[in-house]
């Protein structure tokens, strides 16, 4: 694959137009962070006010990925990216007019909606590479994507300045925001009208029903409504944070109700999932072996999710921040600094991806990355004024480096549970890493950042154990075509069999 990696034909053409489109979705998604101190200040805003919008940041992106993800597997990837992209545009002239705390509240909010393009891609990527391509083909799509992160904290505030000198002085933070969104817009409307959801003679397979992923046992039906309750539960804290004395953004009655809604949407989905399943669970239908997969499985894989890509969200959102007042920066050369954990996302996810793919063992690969992101954050828990700038960098990095590669090794493993369910699936994974996002971000609202690192690193190695004695290996993963199977050894290489 690397040798054709720089083609513009075929599925390579939609792997680059579709990590595109990632890019700009995170550009769009990370635009406030480099200006979170810019924008406090000239709006009066407290330090807790700062640290909660990075937390809103986040939060509706819990429910818009499962929601994306179902519709990604019923209408299909291009029309759903194609809309979410054009989408990008409100949320962000949004931040751009915002005049006070309760609009930024909103418009960052509606931001975490974006958020969830992440998922879209997974799908396209998995209809157009095989198998054993997978991890590398997810990793480029996700680490070329996610640098888009990198680009918001390197390049927005560089533009800001820019057009803020040309407007007379300051930083046009507005400007630079409000450009994103219409950025996304346009590209919105080119990637409706240059991609395509299959290659040509292969069926875009759909699940037979709607509403909530379908399961194969009642074991993983019980699971997953645990799955659902975490995601719900993080949506409750937030709703608790905005709550709290310098926030004030709900009063208690309004928490209270936040929090009755929450369990009737928790119930609605409890619902659901049993609509969707209730001949398995009344015993009506069972499934072949072939057709298994255990829920249990797509758990591990969410907490390595919280692992990796949580821990990403909270680092970026905070670092540069931490940067600028550990080491008395300027706010623009912070966050060109923090900027570097981002920009490894270049080469450490697509490597992760790789690892999984030439390593031989796709769980191996996750348990000792898993390890890798636990000595990471440990290393930066230690970071303070004392220690010199360019070693703070480098422990920074080399936390990233783990972390970035874990969420390759992750989607280099879920496309191949459940083909015709992986932007469920997909969905499902990727709330989880905004779950963890904004527990860890919830953590250092509260406290400081050498906490938030040690929790960081600590939640690492519990997941590495989890990984090593109760991740399994998927069936098929090092499939030649996914297409020369008949459809029985098909289906049979998307599932991971269950006991």
């Amino acid at each position: 694959m690397l040798k054709n990696l720089f083609s513009i034909t075929g599925r390579y053409r939609i792997l680059h137009q579709t990590w595109f489109a990632f890019f700009l979705t995170f550009v769009c998604w990370f635009n406030f962070a480099p200006f979170a101190t810019t924008i406090g200040k000239e709006l009066h805003l407290a330090p807790e006010q700062i640290k909660t919008l990075a937390i809103c940041n986040l939060a509706l992106t819990i429910p818009a990925r499962l929601i994306i993800g179902m519709l990604l597997d019923r209408f299909g990837p291009k029309i759903t990216y194609s809309i979410l992209l054009m989408f990008a545009a409100v949320p962000c002239l949004a931040t751009a007019l915002s005049q006070d705390f309760n609009q930024l509240v909103i418009s960052r909010l509606l931001m975490g909606i974006v958020g969830s393009g992440f998922v879209v891609g997974i799908r396209m990527v998995a209809e157009w590479f095989p198998p054993k391509e997978m991890g590398i083909a997810q990793g480029i799509y996700g680490g070329w994507g996610n640098f888009g992160a990198f680009g918001a904290e390197f390049a927005l505030p560089i533009l800001a300045v820019a057009t803020g000198a040309f407007g007379g002085g300051g930083s046009n933070w507005r400007l630079a925001i409000a450009l994103t969104g219409i950025i996304s817009a346009i590209y919105g409307v080119i990637y409706y009208n240059s991609v395509q959801d299959t290659p040509k003679g292969k069926i875009y397979k759909k699940p037979k029903k709607n509403g909530a992923l379908e399961v194969t046992s009642i074991k993983s039906f019980w699971a997953m409504i645990v799955s659902n309750f975490g995601l719900i539960f993080a949506l409750g804290l937030l709703a608790w944070r905005l709550e709290q004395k310098n926030i004030h953004f709900l009063t208690l009655s309004q928490m209270y109700i936040a929090w009755a809604c929450l369990a009737g949407l928790f119930a609605y989905q409890s619902y659901k999932a049993y609509e969707v399943n209730r001949e398995l669970l009344i015993g009506k239908r069972t499934y072949a072996p072939a057709q298994r997969y255990q829920f249990g499985q797509v758990a591990i894989l969410e907490f390595t999710y919280i692992t990796n890509f949580g821990s990403e969200l909270a680092a970026v959102s905070m670092l540069p921040a931490f940067f600028e007042k550990t080491f008395g920066l300027e706010h623009v050369v912070a966050g060109m600094i923090a900027a570097t954990y981002p920009f490894l996302n270049l080469i450490s996810r697509p490597t992760g991806g790789l690892i999984s793919d030439k390593f031989g063992s796709r769980k191996w690969t996750m348990t000792i990355v898993c390890g890798g992101i636990g000595v990471g954050y440990l290393m930066t828990h230690f970071i303070n004024s004392s220690w010199p700038l360019p070693l703070a960098i480098a422990a920074t990095m080399f936390a990233a480096y783990f972390a970035q590669a874990g969420c390759g090794a992750t989607y280099g493993i879920v496309p191949l549970i459940k083909k015709e369910a992986t932007g469920q699936i997909a969905g499902n994974v990727g709330a989880y890493g905004n779950f963890g996002g904004v527990v860890y971000l919830t953590i250092f609202s509260l406290t400081d950042a050498a906490t938030l690192f040690s929790t960081m690193g600590l939640t690492a190695f519990v997941c590495a154990f989890m990984c090593a004695f109760f991740l399994k290996e998927p069936q098929g993963s090092f499939a030649t075509d996914e297409n020369e199977l008949p459809e029985s050894e098909t289906q049979q290489s998307a599932v991971l069999i269950e006991d």
